[in-house]
């Protein structure tokens, strides 16, 4: 391609210009602002978080809780490499509860009902991280149970949660709404999700209380190898909010939907109660540790939520509802940098 010479005056010019002191502040300030554009879109996708080991409190074995759990920490190795997170089974949320407030673990799950009922040393350093999604309470039965409302339980061996679970928590107020005296108008077995599914099946107890997302793993299992039936729950939701220490607004009345357990009955949809279950901390937690977890928290949705379905109701405009805990700094700061 030929070239075409400048005009004379024009290309006088333009040397003129280049050499000049102007130009050459204005070439630094170029280049400086580009380095800086570099710097802070570089440094913008990274955290200086601390390496090394953290830990989650989930719960009992084949829960839900625990599920989560273990899918939450193959993202965290991913989103935060050096982070090795320690998973600790636990009896459920006050348990969870306490571990936190003790130092025992950084992170733990509990229900919204239990945080609002907590009461134990350091309850004022507690922070949220987020509103996962909504636990379910469930009270199965074998299949040809006489027992269709809570109200039959009278006399009969009930599991009702280990002793610091959330379960138990829920279970013994709901009893009290039914017109029962959860210690002595039923015989209590302390147990757990897996626990009670096992002596459910073996006719070691008559029924047993779960509170937990949906499904249950341990309720799927178990509806696979003996006939299972879930009693509606749902006309005592709105009593719940009157019983002594159940002042909470934390339950709803909600809908277990059909075929969540496709080998349970009834084949229709449960009525039932629902309450919301919080990612909690303590206010102490490293701020650049917390916003990582919250965003691995966020991002880990769908891909948590094909194996745990309770988990694809984890959603960026929902999770900042945490009452009656507010959020830890680092979960602030997290959802305030992915605000539209």
């Amino acid at each position: 391609m030929a070239r075409y010479p400048l005009p004379s005056r024009v290309g006088a010019a333009a040397r003129a210009l280049a050499h000049s002191r102007l130009w050459r502040a204005v070439l630094a300030l170029v280049l400086v602002a580009g380095a800086l554009g570099g710097w802070w879109l570089s440094s913008a996708g990274s955290t200086d978080y601390p390496k090394g080991g953290t830990s989650l409190a989930t719960g009992g074995k084949r829960g839900v809780y625990d599920r989560y759990g273990q899918l939450l920490q193959g993202q965290l190795a991913e989103a935060m490499p050096g982070v090795e997170l320690r998973l600790d089974n636990s009896q459920g949320s006050v348990d969870n509860l306490e571990r936190v407030t003790s130092g025992s673990d950084d992170f733990a799950m509990a229900t919204a009902d239990a945080v609002a009922d907590f009461t134990g040393p350091g309850r004022d350093r507690l922070r949220a991280i987020a509103r996962l999604y909504d636990d379910y309470l469930q009270l199965v039965v074998p299949a040809d149970s006489p027992v269709t409302k809570a109200a039959d339980l009278r006399g009969l061996r009930v599991g009702v949660g280990q002793e610091l679970s959330g379960v138990n928590l829920v279970t013994r107020r709901l009893l009290a709404c039914a017109g029962l005296d959860p210690d002595h108008d039923i015989k209590p077995a302390m147990l757990g999700v897996a626990q009670a599914a096992d002596q459910l099946r073996a006719g070691s107890v008559d029924a047993f209380f779960w509170s937990g997302g949906l499904p249950t793993t341990a309720l799927t299992d178990l509806s696979e190898h003996f006939r299972i039936r879930v009693v509606p729950l749902g006309d005592l939701a709105e009593n719940l909010h009157q019983v002594e220490g159940g002042g909470t607004d934390a339950y709803r009345a909600a809908t277990i939907p059909e075929n969540t357990y496709p080998n349970a009955e009834p084949k229709q949809s449960v009525s039932t109660v629902a309450v919301p279950n919080l990612l909690v901390t303590r206010d102490d937690v490293d701020t650049d540790l917390v916003q990582g977890m919250t965003r691995a928290v966020i991002d880990s949705r769908d891909r948590i939520g094909a194996q745990v379905h309770a988990a694809q109701l984890v959603d960026l405009r929902t999770a900042v509802y945490t009452d009656p805990l507010p959020l830890h700094e680092g979960a602030r700061r997290y959802y305030r940098s992915v605000k539209p």
